[in-house]
């Protein structure tokens, strides 16, 4: 009687790796990679990392997930070469890091990392990077397909029917106000209609996103919490969509919807134009009216919001450095052959009525640097101060102070040309 042959089957091919310095550092990694792959996956220190990448048995490697902290950092340079060489061969890369500076973070990303996950891992997190890459079950297919490999991230997709209005706020100088006028601009343009019955429910669809990635008090003047979703958002948006957008945005009295500043200080140039456009495009899909509060710095992506914007406001106040830097920034667009003439004038704490040399210094003002003031704001003092400090807008803080009712004016009469031009175009 002959013995029945005895099968070992094949290990399964290994089709994703760990790179760290020590895994044994991110045990909800090794869970998490266990759950998502069984033994479909490896472990590779930053030394064996580069060797096997160069060997042929990594052209089945799906994506690499590279796990850092902070002891890490002065590794940078390994690190880069790591992600550099995988993403030659075609191999995705995920980015795993635990209390990594925003800095060393920012450097690895612009390398080219296909996604980031913080560690520890939050619920469910590594599945969604995994899936966004168009990671699929790999045993019934070992071998990766060339085209799969060398896939771009997926694009988003802008599904929410609408054609918002841009509305940028750019401060010509620090402290002239222009993060205390975007949010009251934007709070009015959100409650605008809520007093008419016959309207109910029809007020504006408004997201103000804060762009000042290392200063921006837009959370602090609404008394909203600052998340590292905005962080992940900011890092990837070629794989953003509709819903990854909204996680990423916080809602004030149920009316106005608002993407804060990261939570840690970030440079600016964390971000591309074309990451710019993408936040902007999906904004503009989902909300009738998106205000942005720009940093005082001009930074590369400020021409895609300004080719963005419908009407972009320029924050100056009556001296003598609004008046030079208004001048810079002026022939800074003429230089560039920029859209001049969407920027729209606005003088924070202008003359009072009862200032007899008021409207002459004004009138001297805009000539000298040739523009049109449009807007003229009152100064609102005090008040204006204690409602930021206690996160309120001032239309729930101070409704009758003279700066809240010339925004509230600003405000209707931009909805008013809004419903214009769309009557025009129906």
């Amino acid at each position: 009687m002959s013995a029945a042959p005895i099968l070992n089957p094949e290990p399964a091919p290994i089709v994703a790796c760990t790179v760290s310095r020590d895994v044994s550092n991110f045990d909800l990694l090794i869970e998490d990679m266990e759950s998502e792959l069984g033994e479909s996956w490896g472990d590779l220190s930053f030394d064996d990392a580069l060797l096997f990448l160069s060997q042929p048995d990594a052209e089945h490697l799906e994506f690499v997930a590279i796990a850092v902290d902070s002891e890490d950092e002065n590794d940078l340079t390994r690190i880069s070469g790591i992600i550099t060489t995988a993403k030659e061969k075609g191999v995705r890369v995920i980015l795993i890091a635990e209390e990594v500076s925003p800095i060393a973070l920012h450097q690895l990303l612009r390398l080219g990392a296909d996604g980031f996950v913080p560690y520890p891992l939050p619920e469910g997190a590594l599945h969604e990077a995994i899936e966004r890459l168009g990671h699929s079950n790999p045993a019934p297919a070992p071998q990766v397909p060339a085209h799969h490999a060398q896939a771009e991230s997926p694009s988003f997709k802008a599904t929410g029917g609408r054609d918002g209005v841009v509305l940028p706020v750019h401060g010509l100088a620090g402290g002239v106000g222009a993060t205390t006028f975007a949010v009251n601009l934007a709070w009015e343009l959100a409650t605008i209609q809520d007093g008419n019955k016959k309207a109910k429910g029809s007020a504006p669809r408004v997201c103000l996103l804060d762009f000042d990635f290392q200063f921006g008090s837009a959370s602090t003047y609404l008394d909203l919490p600052r998340r590292e979703v905005v962080f992940e958002l900011l890092s990837d948006t070629a794989t953003m969509d509709g819903e990854s957008f909204r996680q990423a945005l916080l809602t004030f009295n149920e009316k106005l919807h608002v993407l804060t500043a990261p939570a840690d200080m970030l440079p600016l140039d964390i971000v591309t134009g074309e990451d710019i456009d993408r936040i902007i495009d999906m904004a503009r899909a989902n909300f009738d009216f998106v205000v942005i509060d720009m940093p005082s710095t001009v930074v590369s992506w400020t021409e895609a919001v300004l080719n963005q914007a419908h009407v972009y406001f320029g924050m100056i106040e009556l001296d003598m450095r609004s008046a030079q830097n208004a001048l810079r920034l002026i022939r800074a667009l003429k230089s560039e052959s920029l859209p001049l003439e969407k920027m729209r004038y606005l003088l924070n704490r202008a003359p009072k009525f009862t200032d007899l040399t008021g409207k002459a210094r004004v009138k001297r003002l805009a000539e000298s640097l040739d523009i049109s003031i449009d807007v003229l704001l009152s100064d609102g003092g005090r008040a204006i101060t204690q409602a930021n400090d206690h996160g309120l807008p001032l239309a729930v803080n101070a409704a009758k102070l003279p700066y809240r009712k010339d925004v509230l004016k600003l405000a209707q009469s931009i909805a008013e040309l809004n419903r214009a031009a769309e009557a025009a175009q129906s």
